[in-house]
């Protein structure tokens, strides 16, 4: 019946209002754009692998398709008929095969621009991330003007900039925005926190370097926000940090945010630190036993450097094209997903 209900709203929305695709809507950030997309009264197309997330949006209003970005025919058919592409699907991990890197990061990136191109898309927001500049050392305010590095720190930013430059390529056959968003976090995250909690439950989670490193970090509800206002902008072909960054307030210090989430969910609290140069050695080794097990290490040097260098953006360009700002602040964001890590272990506040 819900179903039904469900079905029937979509065709009565689409004779009215124009058709947005979502991919990846079964990831992270995906999901909580579509759930605002849905909420603002936008038809939503959502795109992703996930069967059983996405009979849940289904049921909430979306046209749910389960496909493959890998899969040129079944992106193609995603964007027939759309208007707006929000690029979300990825794969993004601390470490993992090149070749699925390059597939779906990629790939997935020329499938979903030749589907643009052979529906008429008007206009396509392609999420990237500030990692296709980091270089592993310390970057303070940098901007989006940051020319890549000459060697990537993982094949994830490898490829992200890859995409980034078939996105930039399409921009005179359609309307383009690259966002890059920094460190989302929030409620239904299943990558930045969940790794550090399983680590910090298994007693391995050392501090990394000096501990006072500050991060630009992201609120979820911010990027979706951020996302939003990209597809709606007259800024078009441009390239856009986003952050948490509130007027006046400084970067985070990450050991301290991540401390704080730890003693706040009843978890063992960081005990000892290992020096940079420590921590990627061991990581070096680790990697190179990984490469024969085909096991996921318990630590990367894309991700000791992550957790050991400052990563401050100014997200002046942002604000004055797109008019974004922060609508959550970082301690109210906090809060939240720390509410929601205590409702599903059940700890109470």
């Amino acid at each position: 019946m819900l179903g039904q209900i469900a079905a029937y709203n979509r065709v009565m929305k689409s004779s009215k209002t124009p058709l947005v695709l979502v991919t990846g809507a079964t990831g992270f950030v995906g999901r909580h754009l579509v759930r605002e997309l849905l909420r603002r009264g936008a038809n939503v197309r959502a795109f992703g692998r996930n069967r059983d997330v996405l009979d849940a949006v289904e049921v909430a209003g979306a046209e749910a398709v389960t496909g493959d970005l890998r899969d040129s025919e079944s992106v193609r058919g995603a964007c027939r008929g759309v208007s707006l592409v929000y690029h979300v699907g990825a794969f993004s991990a601390p470490w993992g095969d090149v070749r699925e890197f390059e597939a779906v990061n990629v790939g997935g990136t020329r499938h979903v621009l030749d589907g643009c191109r052979a529906a008429g898309v008007g206009r396509l927001v392609y999420v990237s991330s500030p990692s296709v500049t980091f270089d592993g050392n310390d970057c303070i305010r940098q901007t989006e003007s940051t020319p890549y590095p000459v060697r990537f720190v993982s094949p994830y930013s490898h490829t992200k900039k890859e995409g980034e430059d078939l996105v930039n390529i399409a921009r005179g056959e359609l309307e383009t925005v690259i966002v890059r968003p920094k460190a989302v976090f929030g409620p239904g995250d299943t990558s930045l926190l969940p790794r550090l909690l399983r680590a910090a439950r298994a007693k391995r989670l050392p501090q990394i370097g000096t501990g006072n490193n500050r991060v630009d970090l992201t609120y979820v509800d911010n990027v979706v926000h951020a996302l939003l206002l990209a597809g709606e902008s007259a800024a078009v072909g441009n390239t856009y940090t986003i952050t948490n960054g509130d007027p006046g307030a400084n970067a985070p210090c990450l050991w301290g945010v991540i401390g704080h989430v730890l003693a706040s969910l009843r978890l063992p609290t960081i005990q000892r630190s290992v020096p940079l140069s420590v921590a990627l050695a061991l990581a070096g080794s680790a990697e190179a036993m990984a490469k024969i097990t085909g096991r996921e290490p318990f630590l990367t040097r894309y991700s000791a450097l992550i957790l050991a260098r400052t990563q401050t953006y100014d997200i002046s360009a942002a604000r004055r094209d797109l008019g974004y700002a922060p609508v959550v602040s970082l301690d109210e964001g906090l809060a939240r997903t720390i509410a929601a890590l205590q409702n599903a272990r059940g700890v109470a506040p």
